[in-house]
């Protein structure tokens, strides 16, 4: 039997097998496309955001890491604070020129809204 971390088996309250093994159910991490297959959307938003403005980035297809490597690298280029989750770049204040400049020098598709 294999050692188990008890932090594995927070799903399963009881099991009367001895042999008992849980598994788990691991999603793929997805596969980033190339820039010139991208299809990003630039825009202004203030939603629930205490009517400050932060610039969006949209439609990045990739994985975590990518995905935060080019959240990175907008944010430096444009001197302020953001983020990168859930497939979306935020970027603080309106730099929507500037940011949709540097991801068309990288090669992405980019539409700004």
């Amino acid at each position: 039997m294999a050692k188990q971390d008890w932090k594995d088996r927070l799903g399963v309250v009881f099991s009367t097998n001895a042999d008992f093994e849980y598994t788990h159910h691991e999603q793929p991490e997805e596969e980033t496309l190339p820039p010139a297959k991208q299809s990003l959307r630039v825009m202004l938003d203030k939603k629930q955001r205490a009517g400050k403005m932060v610039t969006l980035v949209t439609g990045f297809v990739g994985s975590d890491d990518d995905l935060k490597e080019l959240g990175k690298r907008l944010k430096q280029s444009c001197g302020v604070g953001g983020s990168a989750k859930d497939g979306q770049i935020i970027v603080q204040g309106d730099f929507r020129t500037r940011v949709a400049d540097i991801l068309k020098a990288d090669g992405f598709k980019v539409k700004v809204i």
